[in-house]
């Protein structure tokens, strides 16, 4: 109501202007598309990008500073080289693609740029994504102001100074500094033998992000503001893509850590090393088992009570009752009112495979859903149930656990 007031209140205004002015009134023309960079300037910009290429696969900070628009681009890039040795990336490379509007007055501009990167010894084939590159050109040179922002994905290491820390089997990055970094690591160090103890042919390469906020995590994978807020980690392809063979890594949202305890850090963090191990960022697995499975695994050593590890569902059962069926997407999505007591449903509906058939039952049904085999022929080959079977043996427990 406020912005209908609003706009009724400007057009009383203008009615009021018409009727007591003698001036004709003249519309004003729409604007036109907004203008490209001129060729000259495009060329440059794709040449900077070329040029900001080399400097980082010759970790050349000096050459990277000279590309820069102004001080603090310059600070920026000559971070992005000292990540790029840090994290050992290889296969770099940047392609000027598009600009996405017209220079300003000050002759600035942003574009798409195709950026490829991999970490090598962690990742086994590059990322490849469009990154949004800032521009200025000031008598005929194009110099680079910023990278990241817009409707692209920011990768972290390219949006500023990371800490890294590297062992074996883990890195971290991390933009909050060398703490933050050693907290983030010794969890990485710390789920790896909790996802091994269940999965044993995992050969652990668990690249962990942590952005300095909720914000930037958004920021980091191209989401709408507050997306991420409320979730402690993610684990997704690097560059946004659906491929199998797509780089995953997990990102942490520190400030959702922050308010963990030390049993709650290691179980989210577990969880999400759970995904990386199985492909689930681009597996087929049903939502339910393929979050059950994960909690699973993060909580099988874990000595809580069920009012602890399921006190939201507990609390959604006694007041509405066991859910009908088992949760879907869209009781899975991120924004949802009751996220938590889904993902505690989705755990006890494992937790009731587990009792029926055992651990290498769950982890071989898991196994054969991911490789695009029907959950129901599966349950019956190795739990002797239905689909049917397991919802109502799901749904007893639930009130069980509510009683």
């Amino acid at each position: 109501m406020a912005g209908l007031s609003a706009f009724l209140a400007l057009l009383a205004g203008v009615v009021a202007w018409l009727v007591l002015t003698d001036d004709p009134y003249v519309a004003t023309a729409p604007p036109g598309p907004a203008p490209r960079p001129e060729a000259a300037g495009a060329a440059g910009a794709a040449g900077a990008v070329r040029a900001l290429q080399e400097a980082v696969r010759e970790r050349d900070p000096d050459a990277a500073a000279a590309l820069a628009g102004d001080a603090d681009a310059g600070s920026l890039l000559t971070a992005v080289v000292a990540n790029a040795a840090e994290l050992r990336v290889a296969d770099f490379s940047l392609r000027y693609v598009d600009a996405d509007a017209g220079p300003t007055r000050a002759g600035a501009w942003t574009a798409s740029v195709a950026t490829t990167w991999r970490f090598a010894g962690m990742d086994a084939t590059p990322a490849s994504a469009e990154v949004r590159f800032g521009f200025v050109q000031d008598d005929g040179e194009v110099r680079i102001t910023t990278i990241g922002g817009g409707a692209h994905r920011t990768p972290l290491w390219l949006a500023g100074p990371v800490a890294v820390r590297r062992t074996p089997q883990t890195l971290v990055l991390a933009a909050g500094g060398a703490p933050v970094a050693r907290r983030f690591e010794r969890l990485a160090l710390e789920a790896v033998p909790v996802v091994s103890a269940v999965l044993s042919r995992w050969r652990p390469a668990l690249v962990l992000e942590v952005p300095r906020s909720a914000a930037e995590l958004d920021r980091a994978l191209a989401a709408e503001p507050g997306t991420y807020s409320a979730i402690a980690a993610v684990t997704t392809t690097v560059d946004g893509s659906v491929d199998d063979d797509a780089p995953v890594h997990v990102l942490a949202n520190p400030e959702e850590f922050a308010s963990l305890g030390a049993v709650g850090a290691r179980v989210v963090m577990s969880h999400e090393v759970t995904h990386l191990a199985t492909g689930g960022a681009t597996s087929p697995v049903p939502l339910w088992l393929l979050e059950g499975f994960a909690d699973h695994v993060a909580l099988r050593d874990v000595d809580l009570p069920l009012r602890r590890t399921a006190a939201q569902v507990i609390r959604q059962v006694r007041r509405d009752g066991p859910p009908a069926a088992l949760p879907g997407a869209a009781e899975f999505d991120v924004g949802g009112p009751h996220l938590g007591a889904v993902y505690e449903s989705a755990w006890l509906a494992c937790t009731v495979l587990v009792e029926r058939g055992g651990e290498d039952a769950l982890v071989e049904l898991y196994e054969r859903a991911d490789r695009g085999e029907p959950v129901g022929e599966a349950l019956t080959d190795l739990f002797g149930w239905s689909e049917a079977d397991l919802v109502a043996a799901w749904r007893d427990r639930l009130r069980e656990v509510a009683s």
